[in-house]
């Protein structure tokens, strides 16, 4: 792997700052620079296929409706109306 540079402007209270916190940890702003970059893409590579599995969510659940296979809300309403009765009944027993 090649090495590139990266240069930006920051200001000098910033960078000292920085630069004392680094060495706090035994390391230097590089080292935490890239240790930083490294977590950005990984958080954005994350995120876009947490898009793409919840695009691929809807999907299917447009495709499903589309077929009729729909629960009446009545129905999703009393199911978990009923949750919400055993699970207040098990917190009482448990009071």
């Amino acid at each position: 792997m090649s090495d590139a540079t990266f240069t930006f402007r920051v200001d000098e209270g910033l960078k000292a700052e920085f630069a004392n916190a680094a060495k706090i940890r035994d390391r230097t702003g590089a080292q935490l620079l890239r240790d930083f970059m490294r977590s950005y893409v990984e958080q954005q590579e994350e995120a876009q296929q947490y898009d793409a599995w919840l695009e691929n969510k809807v999907e299917q659940s447009r495709a499903s409706a589309d077929a009729g296979k729909l629960i009446p809300a009545a129905d999703v309403e009393a199911r978990f109306a009923a949750r919400r009765a055993a699970t207040r009944a098990r917190m009482a027993a448990s009071e």
